[in-house]
C-alpha cells in the first residue's frame, strides 16, 4: 500500500510540475476577451453619440451578441484546445468587433443610403449580415477545433488538397456560376449568395504546400553553385516554383485577380524559405513575381488600368470626373480620407469616408479608420494584425513536427501578405488588388475563411504548448521507495 501510495504521489507531483511548466492560460484569454468585447461596444456607443447625440438603440443587442460569440469560442477552446495560444482568439475577436462597428457606422450614412436607393431601388444595411457571417465563421471555428483533434491528420490529404484548391480556383471561370465584379472574375453565385472561393483556397493550398515541402525539402535545399553570396538551386529543383508561378499567372490572366496571384505565389515562396532556409528562393520568387506582373500588365487591360490609377491617381481622377475614363476616384477619396484624419483623427462617426462609395466598408475600410482614428488609430489596427502574425510564427517555431511548422508558417505568411497587399493598395504603396482586410472588412467569404484559418493555428499551438505526459514510474523506482526508511 505504501508503494502504491508513494508511486501515485510521485506521478501526481510530476504531472503538476508539467502543468506548472506549461500553464493553459485560459483565464488570461478570458480576461483579454472581456476587453476585446468592451472596446468595440464602447466604440459603438461613441459612433451613436457622434451621429445622433444619443446611445444607439442596438447597443445592448450588439454587445450581447458579440459577447455570446466570443464566449462560445472561448468555451470550445478551453475544452478542446486547453493549451492553445491565449492571444489569438482575443485579437481576432477585437478586429471582428471593430469591423462591425465601422460597417454599422457606414450604414448610417445618408449619402450611401441615397446611392443604394438610386442604384438598387432600396437600401439594405450590411452590419446585420456581417454579424451573421461572423456567427457562421465562429461556428466553423468551433467545428474545426472539435473535429480536428491533431493537425498532423491533414498531412494525409496533401494531394487531395491540391485538387481541391484547383477546383476552388477554377470555379469563378465556370459559365453561369462565376461573376465579374469590378473587372475581376473571383466570385461565384450560389442560391442567392456570392462566395469568393479564393479565400478558402489559400487554406487548402497551405495544407498542400506544407505536405509537399515536408517531403521534398532536402532536395530543394541542395545547391549546385554559389553566385554573389547566394546558393543557386539546381535546374530540376526549380520545377515546383515554376509550376506555382505559372498557376499564379494563369489566375491573373483569366480572372484578372492581382491580389490572389500575389497571395498564392508569395505564400509558396515563404514556405519554401521556411523549409529550405535558402535566401535564393526569396530572390527567385521576387524576380519571377516581378516578371509575371510586368508581362501580364503589358496586355491585360484591367491590370493596366489598376497600374495607371496607382501611378497617376490624380490624373485618372480628373478624367473620371470629366466622364472620359479614369479608374481612381475611390483611391483618391481614400487618400483624402487619410489626409483628413491627420494624427489623431476626426473622431468615430465624424468622418466623410462614405464618399468613397459602396466599397467603403469592404476594400477601403482602412480609409475610414485612417480618417476617424487618425494615424495613431490606424497604427494600432496594424499592430493587432502584426501580433496575430507574430503569434502564428511563434507557434511555428514551437511546433515539434515539420508539417506543423510549415503549415503554421504558411498560414501566418498568407495572413501577413493579405494584410500588406490590402493596406498597401488602399494607402497607395502598390496597385489596388480588390482583396479585403481579414476580420475587419465586410464580406462573408473573408470572415468565415479567416475564422477557419485561426482555428487551425490554435490547434497547432495547442499541440506545440501541451506538456508531455509524465513518464510512468519504473519498477526500480518503486522498489527504492519501498525500502527507503
Amino acid at each position: 500500500m505504501s508503494s502504491m501510495s508513494s508511486s501515485s504521489s510521485s506521478a501526481t507531483h510530476t504531472s503538476t510540475i508539467g502543468a506548472i511548466g506549461a500553464p493553459s492560460r485560459r483565464n488570461t484569454e478570458l480576461a483579454l476577451l472581456v476587453f476585446a468585447v468592451v472596446i468595440p461596444v464602447f466604440a459603438y456607443a461613441n459612433v451613436g453619440l457622434a451621429i445622433d447625440g444619443k446611445l444607439p438603440a442596438g447597443l445592448l443587442g450588439y454587445g450581447l451578441g458579440l459577447g455570446l460569440l466570443a464566449g462560445v469560442a472561448h468555451v470550445v477552446v478551453r475544452r478542446f484546445a486547453a493549451y492553445a495560444d491565449p492571444l489569438l482568439l482575443p485579437l481576432a475577436t477585437l478586429l471582428n468587433g471593430l469591423g462591425l462597428v465601422v460597417i454599422w457606422r457606414l450604414d448610417q450614412s445618408d449619402h450611401l443610403q441615397r446611392l443604394a436607393k438610386l442604384q438598387y431601388g432600396a437600401f439594405h444595411p450590411d452590419a446585420p449580415k456581417q454579424l451573421l457571417y461572423s456567427a457562421i465563421g465562429i461556428a466553423l471555428f468551433v467545428g474545426v477545433l472539435m473535429l480536428l483533434k491533431d493537425h498532423r491528420i491533414l498531412q494525409r490529404y496533401t494531394y487531395i488538397s491540391m485538387m481541391g484548391a484547383l477546383v476552388l480556383l477554377l470555379l469563378p471561370l465556370v459559365p453561369g456560376l462565376g461573376m465579374n465584379v469590378f473587372g475581376a472574375r473571383i466570385w461565384i453565385h450560389v442560391g442567392g449568395f456570392s462566395i469568393q472561393p479564393g479565400e478558402f483556397a489559400k487554406i487548402v493550398l497551405a495544407i498542400f504546400f506544407a505536405g509537399y515541402l515536408m517531403v521534398k525539402r532536402d532536395a530543394l535545399a541542395l545547391a549546385s553553385r554559389r553566385f554573389m553570396g547566394l546558393y543557386l538551386p539546381r535546374g530540376r529543383d526549380l520545377g515546383p516554383i515554376i509550376v506555382v508561378w505559372a498557376i499564379s499567372i494563369l489566375i491573373l490572366v483569366f480572372e484578372t485577380d492581382l491580389g490572389t496571384s500575389l497571395l498564392f505565389f508569395g505564400m509558396f515562396v515563404v514556405m519554401l524559405y521556411v523549409a529550405t532556409e535558402r535566401t535564393s528562393w526569396i530572390v527567385f520568387g521576387l524576380l519571377m513575381s516581378a516578371v509575371g506582373a510586368v508581362g501580364v500588365a503589358s496586355f491585360e487591360t484591367h491590370v493596366q488600368s489598376r497600374v495607371q490609377a496607382w501611378l497617376n491617381p490624380m490624373h485618372e481622377y480628373l478624367l473620371s470626373r470629366k466622364g472620359i475614363g479614369g479608374h481612381s476616384e475611390q483611391a483618391m477619396q481614400a487618400l483624402w480620407a487619410f489626409g483628413s484624419g491627420g494624427t489623431l483623427g476626426t473622431g468615430l462617426g465624424q468622418g466623410h469616408s462614405d464618399l468613397i462609395g459602396f466599397a467603403a466598408n469592404s476594400d477601403f475600410i482602412l480609409a475610414t479608420y485612417g480618417e476617424e482614428l487618425g494615424l495613431a488609430g490606424l497604427m494600432a489596427i496594424l499592430v493587432i494584425y502584426g501580433l496575430i502574425v507574430q503569434r502564428g510564427l511563434r507557434t511555428a517555431l514551437a511546433t515539434r513536427d515539420p508539417f506543423g511548422k510549415l503549415l503554421a508558417g504558411g498560414l501566418s505568411g498568407a495572413f501577413a501578405i493579405q494584410v500588406f497587399v490590402v493596406a498597401g493598395g488602399v494607402m497607395g504603396l502598390i496597385p489596388l488588388t480588390g482583396m479585403t482586410m481579414p476580420f475587419l472588412a465586410y464580406g462573408g467569404s473573408s470572415v468565415i475563411a479567416n475564422w477557419a484559418l485561426l482555428a487551425i493555428l490554435i490547434r497547432i499551438s495547442d499541440t506545440a504548448r501541451r506538456p508531455a505526459p509524465a513518464p510512468a514510474p519504473t519498477p526500480d523506482a518503486e522498489m527504492t521507495q519501498v525500502v527507503r526508511p
